[in-house]
């Protein structure tokens, strides 16, 4: 599993309700913090409209990735799987002088993004991200990587809240295919001229990788190895309390799994969405969960269009698919 971030605590905007002198209030313009504003009203920015720039970019955004295609692979890329690229598509095209862009999970030295010498753009995509709004953040750091040296990385910042989200940038009509990797060699084209630190970091990485298969037959399905068991854990788009009231309905009729020796023990939350995760027998691989993963999204699209109150047996079902339930984020 990708490492594990704190979550960031939701704030709400603040205004002071003093009206803007120059009309809206999206017409002040950005002053120092300790500068009066120029509204108008006598304050300093920082304690008048310099508090609701500042309070919108931490605001959380519970669902950063919705409206992109592959919403559930972006969460599964961001939180669950090691070492994975997507191609992404970008709405105006590419620049001149950018063959291409791919997201990674991961980038060497933990950087947020990277243009090579070949003038590719390499966005990172599970690094913490200093805003509430990971859309934002991303696509700030995607654009200064269009702009940069060919040959640098780009380092980290705080996106301002008037930037574009990653909604603006790329094309919705694109799509959105990860391939998922053994290891980090994606990093270094030309290993033999990888510097030492680079090196280093490639060797770390791939020692901590987590072999990971993403499923063929459903969408956005993730096997993984562990020593003690392998797992499925599924990204699923469905409403939460929904999902949940039909992953019910099926445990409690003894239908929830994937087999012999499988169970489901629970969910991840993450960005928005709910992943079930499923414990497996260490011999079951990805290709033998294939089928059987199938076969359950037949069963769960029927109980999701059940629409009666739960049984007793399935109130106490879910009450224990709740009570095994992570926020990661």
């Amino acid at each position: 599993m990708a490492k594990k971030r704190p979550q960031t605590k939701a704030r709400r905007p603040q205004t002071t309700g003093h009206a803007p002198a120059a009309g809206a209030e999206g017409d002040v313009p950005v002053v120092g913090a300790r500068e009066q504003c120029p509204c108008g009203s006598g304050r300093r920015y920082k304690a008048c409209h310099g508090r609701a720039a500042a309070h919108a970019v931490t605001e959380l955004v519970q669902r950063p990735f919705e409206g992109l295609p592959g919403e559930c692979d972006w969460v599964a890329l961001r939180e669950l799987v090691p070492a994975a690229t997507v191609t992404l598509t970008l709405k105006e095209g590419l620049p001149e002088g950018v063959p291409s862009v791919e997201l990674a999970t991961v980038l060497p030295m933990a950087w947020p993004a990277l243009r090579r010498d070949d003038g590719t753009v390499l966005l990172g995509l599970q690094n913490d991200t200093p805003s509430g709004d990971i859309s934002r953040d991303l696509a700030d750091t995607l654009k200064r990587a269009l702009a940069a040296e060919p040959g640098t990385p780009v380092e980290g910042r705080r996106a301002p809240a008037d930037t574009p989200r990653l909604q603006d940038l790329l094309d919705a009509d694109a799509p959105f295919e990860p391939v998922v990797h053994d290891g980090f060699e994606f990093w270094v084209p030309d290993a033999e001229n990888a510097t030492p630190d680079v090196t280093a970091s490639l060797e770390r990485a791939n020692a901590a990788a987590i072999p990971t298969v993403k499923l063929a037959g459903v969408e956005s399905a993730y096997w993984c190895e562990t020593p003690e068991k392998n797992h499925l854990r599924w990204v699923m788009p469905h409403a939460e309390e929904r999902l949940l009231d039909a992953l019910a309905r099926l445990h409690a009729a003894g239908t929830s799994g994937l087999g012999e020796g499988t169970r489901l023990v629970g969910s991840f939350r993450a960005h928005g969405l709910t992943v079930p995760v499923w414990d497996l027998p260490s011999g079951v691989s990805a290709d033998d969960v294939e089928k059987p993963a199938a076969e359950f999204a037949e069963r769960l699209s029927a109980a999701l269009a059940v629409t009666g109150p739960l049984t007793p047996e399935e109130r106490r079902a879910r009450g224990g698919l709740t009570n095994r339930q992570v926020t990661l984020s």
